[in-house]
């Protein structure tokens, strides 16, 4: 991987946390191993875009990062300074001063008492927690809505089997803990962290948990009203026009809407279009005519005040 995450993917140091994602997400769809079958370099590209995601995707890494305090990788740099705070070259001793160090012949003494001695003597390198990796997928809209499983491959080659709850909305986030990258010294695994994308739907929008679906209704369902059949996310049902419907008006099937896991569901809201027939007819044409002498009206009457 390069040494620079940013370089990896490809923005400036100064590049929006937004701009970041999407560099991460075009990438990530060029390189992901299942449009790549068996093209090892784009794999192993696809894993350093990932880690490299890992690190400046998370706002707090980001700002360590560049403030120096963690690596590329996610591990804590050793903090020099520690050593010119209490150096006093005037002394008889190296490390020795006046701020309580006097008594340690050699920094290694100090160490060894603050971190315990190895086998040899040598300080213990502290735990550190491994890197979180994040993932990018793609999910349909009707998955997303009702939940699904689906076995994804992670960077590092492993398949998880994931859960997606009902209910997850588009840019959320699953944490599968302990599935990231393995820590040193003992330290705990970090997690993996699926950033998930809902695939639009050719008939049906989402806000907030209400659905909302445009319907076309013919010119006589809109004068005569009735029965007719609407989509929801559960199948059809059978839904009732009122006499004289209008584009435009909205009408509202409760409990249709999306129903995230321990939560009430939402509503379905059904915006009625009136289409026309494609022809028109002499038998509508006369007989528009003949209702237009007798029953003409204007339905631009409330806009006059404003013009």
């Amino acid at each position: 991987m390069s040494k620079d995450p940013y370089q990896t993917l490809g923005v400036g140091r100064n590049a929006s946390q937004d701009d970041i994602q999407k560099a991460y997400r075009k990438l990530a769809k060029q390189l992901h191993p299942d449009l790549n079958p068996g093209d090892k370099q784009a794999e192993e590209r696809f894993k350093q875009v990932s880690a490299a995601y890992g690190l400046l995707g998370d706002e707090e890494k980001r700002a360590r990062y560049d403030r120096g305090e963690i690596d590329e990788t996610g591990a804590e740099r050793p903090q020099h300074h520690f050593y010119r705070d209490f150096a006093d070259t005037g002394t008889r001793h190296k490390y020795s001063g006046t701020s309580g160090l006097g008594d340690f012949e050699d920094v290694s003494d100090l160490f060894g008492d603050l971190f315990g001695r190895g086998a040899r003597g040598r300080a213990r390198s502290p735990r550190q927690r491994g890197a979180d990796i994040r993932y990018h997928l793609k999910v349909d809209f009707l998955d997303a809505v009702r939940g699904a499983k689906r076995r994804i491959s992670m960077p590092d080659g492993v398949d998880l089997d994931l859960s997606i709850p009902p209910g997850v909305r588009d840019g959320q986030v699953l944490r599968l803990k302990g599935k990231g990258m393995p820590g040193s010294n003992g330290g705990q695994a970090g997690d993996a962290l699926i950033e998930i994308e809902v695939a639009e739907h050719p008939l049906f929008r989402r806000k907030d948990n209400d659905i909302h679906l445009d319907l076309p209704i013919s010119i006589d369902e809109a004068v005569l009203g009735g029965k007719v059949d609407v989509p929801t996310l559960s199948g059809k049902v059978s839904m009732k026009l009122p006499k004289g419907a209008s584009s435009g008006q909205t009408l509202r099937l409760r409990g249709k809407g999306v129903q995230p896991r321990g939560r009430a569901p939402g509503d379905q809201l059904v915006h009625l279009k009136i289409v026309m027939p494609s022809k028109i007819d002499a038998d509508l044409e006369d007989f528009m005519k003949s209702w237009q002498d007798k029953h003409r009206y204007d339905p631009r009457s409330n806009m006059k005040g404003a013009l």
